[in-house]
């Protein structure tokens, strides 16, 4: 019997004797980021239940630019499944992709003046590059027995200072300027002198991606055959590297906090999960306004108890340590992190098992 044989029975093992004593699947799954999923079943979930839908959004590093090929280049998906044998539920025993057929995986881009589907198909790898969406993608799956919708709405290059600030936002004063509050344009300028022209608003992303994502839930039975309803369950945000100058740093925090209470406004979710990974560039050798970034974003995790009201259901997960030189990564590109697949991998984990455990623990 293989490996993967076995785990699947000490798997089955373990639900039996779940069943036995009458304990709920929710209440007995483990959160340990460091465990190995179990291959999926390929089987449907039942739609008799409200799909559970994930928000995935940021910028150019919550797109994904893992690279999944070539299978000889070091960093690679191929290359850390096939040579290295990690993450092997990703992987049948035939050595084809495995594919989660309970959850969903729709990606949308704003593109011009319009809504661009680019993805919208059961959770596999597809494509030359993956995202974090694959491995948080897999573990949503594992733990939850509703449907699952993995819903990605972002593009690259965006400041949560600028072009995703949300609604409500004020105008500060930074070193001499005023910096844009919603709606206002360009994004700075200086009291008293004519503003500079720009076809662009402060908050023109956010309105973008929120009304995108709108549109998917709105015909959720086209992106989810057979759903009927959905409750957004989670919110999964990646960004901060467009706000490593002075201005957008100061006020990172601030305007995070009301991303989050926005966002489930918004979307009419006030329940809605948050969880959040800080910027890595570098790994821990950020500096400066990066690393100002990185704090704000450790600063607004629940259990740190700044924000009370974010106990329990806000959650940053730190990962630094899953920043990969270009020595062992398919490329040098260091602002989409060298390409390395395992960095997207990991952060995607830790993703998935932070939110798993806001989940399952939200009433201990």
């Amino acid at each position: 019997m293989n490996r993967k044989k076995i785990f699947f029975a000490l798997c089955l093992m373990a639900a039996m004797i779940m069943v036995a004593s009458s304990v709920s699947a929710a209440e007995k799954i483990n959160t340990d980021p460091n465990q190995q999923l179990p291959d999926p079943d390929n089987k449907p979930a039942t739609i008799d239940k409200p799909v559970k839908v994930f928000i995935l959004m940021g910028q150019s590093n919550m797109l994904g630019f893992g690279k999944v090929g070539p299978e000889e280049k070091n960093g690679t998906l191929e290359y850390l499944t096939k040579k290295e044998g990690k993450y092997p539920h990703l992987v049948d025993d035939q050595g084809n992709w495995t594919q989660r057929k309970d959850v969903k995986y729709v990606q949308v881009m704003h593109r011009g003046d319009k809504m661009s589907t680019l993805r919208n198909d059961w959770m596999t790898v597809k494509g030359p590059h993956i995202g974090v969406e694959l491995q948080f993608g897999h573990i949503i799956g594992h733990v939850l027995d509703e449907p699952v919708l993995v819903l990605k709405s972002c593009i690259g290059n965006r400041s949560l200072g600028w072009d995703l600030l949300p609604p409500e936002s004020k105008r500060f004063e930074f070193e001499g300027r005023v910096y844009a509050g919603y709606k206002d344009t360009p994004s700075s300028w200086i009291e008293g002198e004519p503003k500079k022209k720009v076809n662009w608003y402060a908050g023109k992303q956010y309105d973008d991606d929120v009304g995108n994502a709108k549109k998917v839930l709105e015909n959720i039975g086209e992106y989810y055959p057979g759903a009927k309803s959905y409750e957004v369950a989670g919110f999964i945000w990646w960004q901060g590297h467009k706000d490593q100058n002075p201005a957008h740093a100061s006020r990172y925090e601030q305007n995070l906090v009301h991303l989050i209470k926005t966002l489930r406004k918004d979307f009419k979710a006030p329940d809605a999960k948050f969880v959040l990974a800080t910027i890595a560039f570098g790994g821990w050798d950020l500096k400066g306004p990066g690393l100002m970034v990185a704090n704000a974003q450790l600063a607004v995790s629940g259990e740190k108890g700044k924000y009370p009201e974010f106990a329990g259901n806000v959650k940053t997960v730190e990962v630094r340590d899953f920043w990969r030189d270009k020595s062992v990564s398919p490329s040098g590109a260091g602002y989409h992190y060298n390409h390395n697949a395992e960095t997207y991998m990991e952060v995607g984990n830790a993703l998935g098992w932070a939110m798993a455990d806001l989940l399952i623990n939200k009433d201990k």
